[in-house]
């Protein structure tokens, strides 16, 4: 093989592995029309095996069309519309979910690892907001009729700034984008996350994290 040969063998393998990579990046196509999510079937996969026999039910929920009770700390409730409420989703990469706030409430922040996230304002104000991973806080006011988009994996929120209840439908490029409430998640964790770890991440004391972690503790 003469040296020119190599040089072009050494080219096709790059190309080659480059695409094989880009491929391997993103969701395969779907290869039938419908996969109905077993949500006991068994063995456990990165999704869910189809179940035999589907229905229209498998398509349908009703979740949504109710207001989510926000008589809780943080005023805001959100109702999710996944694959573990429409086992039709399955491998179709959406899904929905609606959020209700009280006066003043707050969706507190937290990443989605697995989505995009794009909000209709159904009604009401509310201030919103992600923040980058070079650490710039894009944030704006949007009311009734207006959307806005959480990138894929990025701290954001929501805060309903008026006096009256708002509420948004959200929607997801995933069936179940996951949820990690960044609070919740750190101090509130099983097994926990050391004391002094927290104490040294936010500079504070072990009583004030222990503090928080009693105020953020589930109720029994």
């Amino acid at each position: 093989m003469s040296a020119f040969d190599r040089f072009l063998f050494v080219i096709f393998m790059v190309f080659l592995t480059i695409s094989f990579n880009e491929v391997l990046a993103s969701d395969p196509d779907m290869l039938q029309d419908i996969c109905v999510a077993d949500l006991t079937g068994k063995p456990k996969v990165n999704g869910f095996i189809c179940k035999e026999n589907a229905t229209a039910y498998d398509f349908f929920t009703t979740v949504l069309g109710t207001p989510g009770a926000t008589n809780n700390k943080q005023g805001s409730a959100v109702t999710a519309a996944n694959v573990m409420q429409i086992p039709g989703l399955n491998t179709l990469g959406v899904s929905l979910a609606r959020i209700d706030y009280a006066p003043d409430g707050l969706n507190p922040p937290h990443t989605h690892p697995r989505a995009t996230e794009i909000v209709f304002v159904l009604e009401g104000e509310l201030d919103v907001g992600f923040i980058t991973t070079a650490n710039v806080f894009i944030s704006k006011t949007i009311k009734k009729g207006e959307v806005f988009v959480f990138p894929r994996g990025l701290v954001h929120f929501q805060k309903n700034n008026g006096k009256v209840p708002a509420a948004v439908i959200a929607a997801f490029n995933s069936q179940l984008p996951g949820t990690q409430a960044i609070a919740v998640t750190l101090f509130t964790s099983t097994p926990p996350v050391p004391d002094n770890v927290l104490a040294k991440a936010f500079q504070i004391s072990i009583e004030e994290v222990k503090k928080i972690e009693s105020n953020l503790a589930p109720k029994k």
